[in-house]
């Protein structure tokens, strides 16, 4: 079982300056996103549609899946299905084996994360490299992505310098990152030329056209695909819409949800495979068509990973991604992962001050901040509470049951805090306090406001 959430965290918010350096970075993409919707006055329509298509999809997925395959086979593609992630690895294995490929290259897919494909190909000699500019740094950091859109968001342009310069050889020193991103994308250009393989993820498959498309704004994934034979593509069924007209409402959701962009820049669609070359396409389920049995959190699988709920994210935004230990991390993340594996990911849904900023700004209207709750209950139920959480939790009950008790408590409370020394307030013997500052507080109640202004007829 892995560290929870908030142990996982400590160190991250210790570090305050790079806490307050991440959580104003994400909100500036924030704020950028806001502009963009406020720039469309159709915006709640879109998030209506999309949530409407992804709510048909899943109502009719066998049909949809079944009518995507044909499609795709008659294309040329061949399709593949996977119901856990060492079904996948085993896939992909055989299929690189198969044309003795031990170069590939990779765009950025979250579901191979998800099936640790990298690991599992380097075992079997086979060498991936992720073409992402993100993704290619946490690589050469030996860590995971630590935001889905934005991997390499924790790190600063001079731990980039000195990783290049130690692994690329680039000017000691160096941090403008249009010198340090040239000296990757020459790097890269290397592994590219040199590819057996590419492997790329899927943004999404539509069903009418057996096809695929795949969203980027580096032209990594198109640049990887274009000269070795084969083309893998690993896709989560949840990825599937009807139709190609459905595509549009996502593109104008996604670029602006993620990045604050109009659009992504590249675009890619893919139906057959090139002229001499394999085009595979790997369905991966693991977990996904139990989620869907579950109405009050099945809306989940219509997320498109923009990462729009861990840029507002509070939470997300001052403690880091890699404090979730998941693949997907922030508020989606706090949702999935507990749902499929409630024993290892018990904390997650715990890491979430219900503001319900999330919901506000998902493109596909879903209500994490809903589903996060529903999630702590079955946390609770499967016993998977901590004991000192479930007293208090009976303490406040009792307290709030009761109205003479609760204005005693309230009354002693606000002495409490008045009177009580601040090294004591805040000393290792309160958790609580070392990330929170109290309010100052106030002269009067607002019970006492209430009976001076008589009640609710009163002004």
């Amino acid at each position: 079982m892995g560290k929870g959430h908030p142990t996982a965290a400590r160190a991250f918010v210790d570090n305050r300056e790079r806490a307050h350096w991440h959580d104003t970075a994400l909100w500036f993409v924030r704020e950028k996103r806001d502009r963009q919707a406020g720039s469309l006055p159709e915006w709640e329509l879109l998030r209506e549609t999309a949530s409407s298509i992804k709510r048909h999809a899943q109502s009719q997925l066998a049909d949809y899946l079944l009518q995507f395959e044909h499609e795709a086979t008659a294309n040329g593609a061949v399709v593949h299905w996977a119901n856990t992630t060492s079904e996948l690895n085993e896939i992909v294995t055989e299929l690189l084996q198969s044309v003795d490929a031990t170069d590939v290259v990779k765009s950025k897919s979250m579901l191979t994360e998800e099936c640790h494909l990298n690991e599992h190909l380097a075992e079997e000699g086979i060498d991936v490299v992720d073409t992402d500019l993100g993704e290619r740094i946490v690589q050469m950091r030996n860590e995971r992505p630590s935001h889905i859109v934005l991997p390499a968001i924790h790190t600063k342009k001079e731990e980039v310098g000195e990783l290049f310069h130690e692994q690329l050889g680039t000017e000691k020193g160096a941090t403008d990152p249009q010198y340090l991103t040239e000296a990757a994308r020459q790097h890269l250009r290397e592994k590219f030329l040199n590819a057996d393989a590419a492997i790329t993820g899927v943004n999404f498959a539509i069903a009418e056209t057996g096809g695929i498309v795949v969203c980027t704004n580096e032209g990594n994934a198109d640049i990887g695909v274009s000269l070795p034979k084969m083309h893998i593509a690993c896709m989560g069924l949840e990825k599937l819409i009807p139709k190609l007209s459905d595509l549009s409402v996502f593109t104008r959701l996604l670029a602006r949800s993620a990045t604050g962009q109009s659009i992504t820049t590249y675009t890619s669609h893919f139906h057959k495979p090139r002229r001499g070359g394999e085009l595979h396409i790997v369905i991966l389920n693991n977990g996904r068509t139990e989620l869907r049995a579950e109405p009050e959190i099945r809306d989940a699988l219509h997320c498109i990973r923009c990462g729009a709920c861990m840029n507002t994210c509070p939470v997300y935004r001052r403690s880091g991604g890699h404090s979730y230990n998941t693949t997907v991390p922030g508020p989606i993340g706090s949702v999935l992962n507990p749902s499929m594996d409630p024993k290892e990911h018990n904390s997650l849904p715990f890491a979430c001050s219900l503001c319900g900023s999330c919901s506000d700004v998902c493109p596909v209207q879903i209500p994490l901040h809903h589903q996060l709750l529903t999630i702590r209950h079955s946390v609770k139920e499967a016993g998977g509470l901590a004991g000192s959480k479930r007293l208090s939790m009976r303490l406040a009950s009792m307290v709030f049951k009761r109205p003479w008790l609760y204005k005693l408590t309230a009354g002693l409370g606000k002495c409490a805090v008045r009177l009580t020394p601040r090294f004591i307030k805040y000393s290792r013997l309160n958790v609580w306090g070392k990330g929170r500052e109290l309010p100052p507080t106030p002269r009067g109640s607002f019970r006492k406001w209430y009976d001076k202004n008589g009640g609710s007829g009163g002004r």
